[in-house]
């Protein structure tokens, strides 16, 4: 187990990482991500992709999660503070009193990430999502339905960003990722997914979808949707809704298209 290593003050070097978060956290880590809370750093921990630099914990968490802290490399600091330490350093107060420092793994090419499916897969690309909330959101149902991937175009948000990963509670590090970069359409007929696009004007009910072997799910940003290319070289699909209402919020909307893809058999509606 790494050694316990106390600091009682705000400004101590060591803990540079983690000084006014919500001001890093906008002008980005090179290369790190902070995590925050018990059930997102035994994700991190046990990831095998991304990595715990440190942790930076209340003192008064160090003896309850001392067996998950008996899983880091011992090579990896973890500093214990007092409350109101913990809350200068932050910038705020925090509540979980856990923070980690995490390293992200670098990106596959979505072309390998793709190639490496088996027969079956179920993958989920992303546009124009730009909110934190719905990014963490739709990793969230990703991770609960089984989703094999998730692909972000070029102006997607960071789903590392610390609010992304909380409300996604953690399947952000787990669930595997990469850019779009190119036609995303033709990527998926090269590695055999049928695209399916949410619209609200699309051809088919999604009850009455038959589960594509290999099914890429497009879902669009809020207003604006998918881009008007992508819908008319897709199989669209839509959520009937009552009258008034022509459109879901798209973390809710993932969620729905998700479970009925994952519990659908291939080939039948």
């Amino acid at each position: 187990m790494p050694e316990i290593v106390p600091v009682a003050d705000p400004a101590d070097p060591r803990i540079a990482a983690y000084r006014d978060v919500r001001e890093r956290d906008l002008t980005g880590r090179e290369g790190h991500f902070i995590a925050e809370g018990e059930v997102v750093l035994r994700l991190l921990i046990r990831s095998p992709r991304h990595a715990a630099v440190s942790l930076l914990l209340a003192e008064n968490r160090v003896a309850k999660l001392a067996p998950l802290l008996a899983e880091l490399p011992d090579d990896v600091p973890v500093y214990a503070a007092a409350q109101p330490v913990l809350d200068a350093v932050a910038g705020f107060p925090l509540h979980r009193g856990i923070l980690a420092l995490g390293r992200r793994a670098p990106l596959p090419s979505a072309d390998d990430l793709l190639a490496g499916l088996g027969p079956r897969a179920l993958v989920v690309a992303l546009f124009g999502i730009g909110n934190h909330d719905n990014m963490g959101g739709i990793f969230r149902n990703a991770a609960a339905f089984g989703a094999d991937a998730v692909l972000l175009d070029p102006t997607c948000c960071d789903p590392l960003y610390r609010k992304a990963i909380r409300v996604s509670v953690g399947a952000t590090l787990l669930v595997p990722t990469a850019r779009l970069d190119g036609d995303p359409v033709a990527l998926f007929e090269r590695h055999g997914f049928t695209a399916l696009a949410l619209s609200p004007s699309g051809e088919t009910v999604l009850a009455a979808l038959s589960r594509p072997a290999r099914a890429a799910v497009l879902f669009g940003s809020e207003g604006p949707g998918l881009p008007a290319d992508l819908l008319a070289r897709a199989h669209t699909v839509r959520i009937p809704m009552a009258g008034g209402f022509d459109s879901l919020n798209v973390a809710t909307t993932s969620g729905i298209v998700l479970h009925h893809l994952a519990c659908a058999a291939v080939g039948t509606s």
